[in-house]
């Protein structure tokens, strides 16, 4: 058994880093020669307002210490944006440079005064041939892009996955982002098209049918997690449960280790379709309690449901098993009348724990060979 010591020194190579000062115009050039990569599809997980945004370069221009900006360098020596992002994002919007996941120009940002610097009020950047006072001074831009921000460098060297647990640990803690915004950034920087097939699933119209969660959860990127929840558990083995502390860090490496060996997305988005499309017949109830007493389904998305009914449905279409649309109804009410007789069996438990309950339960109730074994 390894000591503290032995522990701490081994994690400690695994890591390889360096520090230094950049000014802004050298990132600026950076960004234009595609040196450094902000990620410009991260943008929409962050939502700093432009009072936020004003406040940066305020700090800037009257040298307050901002944060360093944690960086891996790749393989081909570009900078991944670890930490930092929307820092900047924001610098590289305030000069006019910063581009969309299209590539095109996204509009300059348009300074708010504040309580220190109340004249930075409708301010641009501007450039060499702008005239008029809303724009900063050609001495001003030149001060401005000779300010310099501390840099951490995480290096090429470095273990593969210290850049993923580094960005997991900076972006939480204090953080607006949620934990699939997170992990979407985590998959985003492992692998871009396997996001974007998450999303395709995501904006599939009988999921969101069927689902009916609320505009702020899908603000937050709940339906992402949904697929996480979908693609990671569907065939797990259910042992690998057992234990688990922390579920969202347990998501995270297993999403990230299923996209690295690669999945058959064709496949998983046939299961997928056929799953949402058998469950549209139950008119978005399939996810909601039932009470036997009343015959009826009710209230909300609950997450124990999606386990059981999605994840159920989902394991047997992909072992081979039939499923009937006309059953689909009645397996999941019988369901909810044996689990509720005394209350549901997971009732208080942490996720990890009520899965060991949730999925083996879809697996057997849907699965109709299966239901008097």
């Amino acid at each position: 058994m390894s000591t503290l010591e032995e522990e701490i020194n081994q994690k400690s190579k695994e890591i390889r880093t360096d520090s230094y000062p950049m000014s802004i115009g050298e990132i600026i050039n950076m960004y234009n020669e595609e040196e450094l990569d902000i990620h410009p599809e991260f943008q929409r997980f962050y939502r700093w307002s432009t009072i936020q945004k004003t406040r940066l370069i305020e700090s800037i221009l009257l040298h307050i210490p901002i944060p360093p900006i944690f960086v891996a360098q790749r393989k081909d020596g570009v900078w991944d944006v670890v930490d930092g992002l929307q820092r900047l994002s924001t610098i590289l919007n305030f000069v006019g440079v910063l581009k969309n996941d299209n590539k095109e120009l996204i509009e300059p940002l348009v300074l708010e005064k504040t309580e220190l610097l109340p004249s930075l009020e409708a301010k641009e950047f501007g450039t060499a041939t702008s005239e008029g006072d809303k724009y900063f001074t050609d001495t001003l831009r030149r001060y401005f892009k000779r300010e310099k921000l501390s840099f951490t460098i995480i290096q090429k060297e470095s273990d593969e996955t210290s850049k993923y647990e580094l960005f997991q640990r900076l972006n939480t803690g204090g953080s607006s982002l949620t934990d699939q915004e997170v992990r979407s950034c985590l998959i985003v920087m492992n692998d871009k098209e396997a996001f974007n097939h998450m999303r395709e699933m995501a904006n599939d119209d009988n999921f969101k049918e069927c689902i009916q969660i609320s505009d702020n959860n899908i603000i937050e990127q709940y339906d992402l997690e949904l697929i996480t929840r979908f693609l990671v558990l569907k065939n797990i083995e259910i042992n690998k449960l057992k234990g688990i502390i922390d579920f969202g860090a347990f998501l995270n490496t297993e999403i990230l280790e299923l996209i690295h060996k690669g999945i058959d997305w064709e496949k998983e988005y046939k299961i997928f379709q056929e799953t949402f499309s058998l469950l549209l017949c139950t008119k978005g109830d399939c996810f909601k309690r039932y009470d036997s007493t009343k015959e009826k389904f009710s209230g909300g998305f609950l997450v124990s449901a999606f386990e059981i009914v999605a994840l159920g449905i989902g394991y047997n279409i992909e072992q081979g098993h039939s499923i009937s649309p006309e059953d689909i109804e009645k397996d999941i009410k019988e369901i909810w009348i044996e689990t509720t007789i005394n209350g549901p069996r997971w009732a208080g438990a942490n996720a990890a724990s009520r899965l060991l309950k949730t999925l083996p339960l879809g697996r057997k109730g849907f699965h109709h060979e299966n239901k008097n074994n």
